[in-house]
């Protein structure tokens, strides 16, 4: 994966198949990653936030959840920069 921050797109899938892809990510998720930004949307429903959300709350890799200024937007904090 990338440095910094990898950004997924999430438009389309359901949740299994977001958790999946958002599972492996985390685990490809090397020392030099420091987020992972998962792109949902917010005006087809909000059944992706929630579950990345509530989820990923209390994952071992993940330091904190960032809500941003874009509601279509969640952010795992891995590491601080």
């Amino acid at each position: 994966m990338g440095v910094g921050t990898v950004t997924i797109d999430l438009h389309g899938m359901s949740c299994y198949q977001a958790q999946i892809a958002v599972d492996g990510a985390l685990r490809r998720a090397k020392r030099d990653t420091y987020r992972i930004e998962l792109v949902h949307g917010y005006h087809g429903g909000s059944a992706l936030r929630d579950m990345v959300r509530r989820t990923y709350k209390n994952h071992p890799k993940v330091r904190r959840i960032d809500i941003g200024l874009n509601p279509g937007v969640t952010e795992l904090v891995l590491r601080e920069y």
